[in-house]
């Protein structure tokens, strides 16, 4: 790109407008999915049955499905949380060190928030019943 007849590169952690709209579109896609799914709860209804073995059994589907939505409700925060860094215009910075956030890992990860050492850090030393990245939103 020229600016004043000079040639300015373009960083290559930097995030382009196209790659921006490109993740603004998957993360769209991503909430609409999730909030679908999230709608679901059938699998919780509590049903009594006289086989010990089968309430046993439905006890075990509930479990799995009270996890799964409140993964999908994590992931669904994350994704809202990462459209509002888009409209922000802060998407692709680190909410931690507030370096720039590699275009390989948004594309693999595009809800991410923290950089990958950053997100290492927070991972090896997650706090009970939290999210990795509340450990360094806490301390800011």
């Amino acid at each position: 790109m020229a600016v004043a007849g000079y040639f300015v590169l373009r960083s290559e952690q930097e995030v382009t407008q196209t790659e921006l709209n490109k993740h603004r579109a998957i993360l769209t896609a991503k909430h609409a999915e999730i909030t679908r799914a999230t709608g679901r709860r059938e699998g919780l209804a509590i049903e009594r049955v006289p086989d010990a073995s089968d309430e046993v059994q439905l006890a075990a589907e509930r479990e799995l499905t009270s996890r799964g939505l409140e993964r999908d409700s994590k992931l669904l925060r994350n994704v809202r949380a990462a459209l509002e860094r888009i409209a922000e215009d802060t998407y692709g910075t680190c909410l931690h060190c507030e370096g720039e956030i590699s275009p390989k890992r948004l594309h693999a990860v595009p809800w991410a928030a923290l950089c990958i050492k950053c997100q290492d850090v927070a991972d090896r030393n997650p706090e009970p019943g939290s999210a990795p990245e509340a450990i360094f939103l806490k301390a800011a």
